[in-house]
């Protein structure tokens, strides 16, 4: 049993916590997609990070190919070539043209993406650019002003490194990409992706604690810092916006 079994007991019954901020983010994905849509995951990476969990539930409601018409894998990493859940896969260049095209998708989904996004205004360009009118963009990324956030923006790489080892050493090392926190507030994206030609229902929020070394004693501080951290310094934001329509 593990530390977070043991605090969220609610775990045995599906496989997922009462704060798991993947089932948040996903609720709200499957609440928009159709299955006449094109759904593009940008930075769409091995596609492990919901088949090694042990919930079944979780592989099905966060996999969305054979639920629409299409889904397109997208990464700056070679390893999304053995994504097995994507109709169609495209190794791409940081920050270079998507290629896909003009209004030819109906959602993107960013998950722990856009706080490695060096040039922001040109990642936006691109996003509205391949978004039909009335798609949207869903992006779940750490919150700048959370403890995720300011560490790392702030802690010194070679320390951050030896510390990640310790409060999360199960992360794979070739996981690890450069980060800029550039889009990490409801403020930036609204700077990035600007209200004439989007409308944003963007949200910060707390998930399950993590970065916490699988220890009963590093749960529980994680646990009391969210808890009394202010709304604007919570874990996570959630990135819902949604391309006008012409």
């Amino acid at each position: 049993m593990t530390v977070v079994d043991r605090w969220r007991p609610e775990t045995a019954a599906g496989g997922y916590t009462r704060d798991d901020e993947a089932i948040e983010f996903y609720t709200r994905i499957n609440a928009l997609v159709r299955p006449d849509m094109v759904v593009v995951d940008l930075g769409a990476g091995r596609g492990s990070r919901h088949d090694s969990d042990s919930a079944e539930f979780r592989k099905r409601f966060c996999s969305f190919q054979g639920r629409v018409k299409r889904v397109i894998g997208l990464d700056v990493d070679p390893v999304v070539l053995s994504h097995p859940h994507l109709d169609e896969v495209h190794v791409i260049e940081p920050g270079g043209r998507l290629p896909l095209g003009d209004s030819s998708v109906d959602i993107v989904i960013c998950e722990w993406v856009i706080e490695h996004v060096e040039h922001p205004d040109e990642f936006a360009r691109e996003i509205h650019r391949v978004l039909k009118p009335g798609g949207w963009l869903c992006a779940l990324t750490p919150n700048r002003l959370g403890y995720v956030g300011i560490g790392n923006r702030f802690v010194p790489a070679a320390v951050k490194d030896r510390l990640m080892r310790q409060v999360w050493p199960e992360r794979p090392k070739e996981d690890a990409f450069p980060t800029f926190y550039r889009m990490n507030s409801l403020s930036s994206i609204r700077q990035a992706f600007e209200e004439e030609d989007w409308s944003h229902h963007g949200y910060i929020s707390n998930g399950t604690p993590k970065y916490h070394g699988g220890t009963a004693i590093g749960f529980a501080f994680v646990s009391l810092l969210q808890w009394f951290t202010p709304p604007a310094m919570r874990t996570n934001l959630m990135v819902l916006s949604q391309k006008r329509n012409a």
